[in-house]
């Protein structure tokens, strides 16, 4: 059965909603592709975007790339649609990513999320502050699981002496970073000093945040210039919640997958009122990310460290015009 395309303003509104999935540096590495005959979005990788030191092999992008793709299922739900997705549709086509069809009518059954995320969509931000130290609610962090397992990956919450020692790695890979002549150039270009630069990509100084002068949480110094003894004391949380997304293997379709498990968890998170940031450092150095891997066995594959709590809301960062990414054509 024919199923007529979505009109001008939801495609607008959908695309929107996409372009507004977190992604590494917020350097928003997609492109979308209306099919005019059949309504399909494609979703294309916007290889000028990608990263060379910190994400040689494209992992993060297609992390970012996933997210973007999740968000777009939540908007064709939300306007009546039932979305089925493909991941790496076309072989010949390796930066063709995934395809969206809006189908009618809308099966909540199949949908595979909460009506509510839609609202929450641009309330999600990044918040690099510190959170307080109220613990998560043990049926939070369940859902947030399920919600994860729903995407196909896994959303752990480590015990105390297992978060110690994966902060630890996060923090190893931060000095890493921070070290590499070819890193810290490459982070700072995606560094602006306007909010409102018409580019309209990166991150604003101003969204950067304070840093742990303590050093119990290694937030990325995007500057790569960090120089602790003229940060303030920050009251960081003693305790952070830390929650390690993986997935069992470790293939393109599955760092896809990954990206729309880590954005189906951050906007159930924003439903609960929960802010969150994401130490990716350490997914950027193979050694390191081994280490993350779930002890004793150490199986599973790493692909997010997600810091979680309660605490103010981040500021908002600049997102590409949906009609920018969009084209259209047969």
């Amino acid at each position: 059965m024919h199923t007529a395309p979505l009109d001008a303003a939801t495609l607008e509104a959908c695309v929107s909603a996409a372009v507004a999935a977190p992604s590494i540096f917020n350097t928003q590495p997609w492109r979308y592709r209306l099919d005019t005959d059949t309504g399909t979005l494609e979703v294309h990788a916007a290889p000028e975007r990608t990263l060379r030191h910190a994400d040689p092999v494209g992992r993060a992008l297609h992390m970012s790339v996933g997210a973007s793709v999740f968000n777009l299922r939540v908007a064709v739900a939300h306007f009546g649609r039932s979305p089925v997705v493909r991941l790496l549709p076309s072989p010949d086509h390796p930066g063709l990513l995934a395809t969206v069809r809006p189908t009618a009518p809308l099966n909540r059954h199949t949908v595979g999320h909460r009506a509510d995320l839609y609202p929450v969509i641009r309330r999600r931000r990044t918040s690099r502050v510190p959170f307080s130290g109220r613990p998560l609610p043990s049926p939070v962090g369940a859902e947030l699981a399920e919600a994860a397992h729903t995407e196909g990956a896994s959303l752990t919450f480590p015990v105390a002496a297992e978060t110690a020692r994966l902060l630890r790695v996060a923090a190893e890979a931060e000095q890493r970073n921070r070290a590499d002549p070819d890193r810290g150039p490459e982070s700072r270009r995606w560094v602006h000093a306007d909010p409102d630069d018409p580019a309209d990509i990166g991150l604003p100084r101003t969204a950067l945040g304070p840093q742990d002068a303590r050093e119990r949480i290694p937030l990325r110094d995007f500057t790569a210039q960090r120089h602790s003894e003229r940060l303030p004391a920050r009251d960081f949380e003693t305790t952070p919640v830390i929650a390690l997304l993986t997935t069992e293997h470790d293939r393109r379709a599955d760092w896809l997958r990954a990206g729309q498990a880590l954005e189906h968890v951050l906007l159930l998170a924003t439903v609960h009122g929960l802010r969150a940031s994401l130490l990716h450092q350490p997914m950027e150095w193979p050694d390191l990310r081994r280490d993350l891997n779930p002890a004793p066995d150490h199986t599973g594959h790493a692909q997010m460290l997600i810091r979680l709590g309660y605490g103010p809301e981040g500021p908002a960062t600049p997102r590409r015009d949906q009609r920018v990414v969009l084209g259209t054509g047969r």
